[in-house]
């Protein structure tokens, strides 16, 4: 059987945001355990350039209900980026988890060639649905991911790859 587009995205989404939520939960015991003030992992980023880890939280959420959106033809809803604890970070990412719910594979499945059109800065581009999935969204939505478990690691959280994979199968 053919994988779906639906069977692609929504479920990758869900699992990798839920390993994230559990790589937050393991940040926040070590800021408690380290008396380390959460704001100054929040703040924190790989290179002067980069974004700050909670931004990479924000962002991460941002393209996985975005892309399931687009896809879906839907407006992906806007979510305000005031987070400044670990408690609203898991509230953004369970807000996330209960509208990718909301979508049924069958307003995802077939949108291989919907047309998808974002304004990425000053630019506005147009991409077919599986490229748009498969060459912007889930290499988006993994870098963000990646970068905030990398941050929390760099400065000490006990993660490992098991946290970010998470359960296979």
């Amino acid at each position: 059987m053919p994988l779906s587009m639906y069977q692609a995205s929504v479920p990758v989404f869900v699992k990798t945001l839920g390993n994230l939520a559990a790589i937050l939960d393991k940040a926040a015991a070590f800021a408690a355990e380290k008396k380390v003030d959460p704001s100054v992992l929040f703040g924190y980023r790989l290179a002067p350039d980069m974004l700050s880890f909670i931004r990479q939280v924000q962002i991460a959420s941002d393209h996985a209900k975005g892309a399931a959106a687009r896809l879906a033809g839907l407006e992906p809803p806007a979510y305000e980026d005031g987070e400044t604890s670990f408690a609203e970070l898991k509230a953004r990412i369970d807000k996330t988890l209960a509208y990718l719910g909301t979508l049924a594979p069958a307003q995802i499945d077939g949108s291989e060639q919907r047309d998808i059109t974002l304004k990425v800065g000053p630019n506005v581009r147009t991409y077919k649905g599986q490229a748009y999935l498969l060459h912007y969204a889930m290499p988006n939505f993994f870098f963000h991911v990646t970068t905030a478990y990398d941050i929390l690691r760099h400065c000490g959280v006990g993660v490992g790859k098991r946290d970010f994979i998470g359960q296979v199968g």
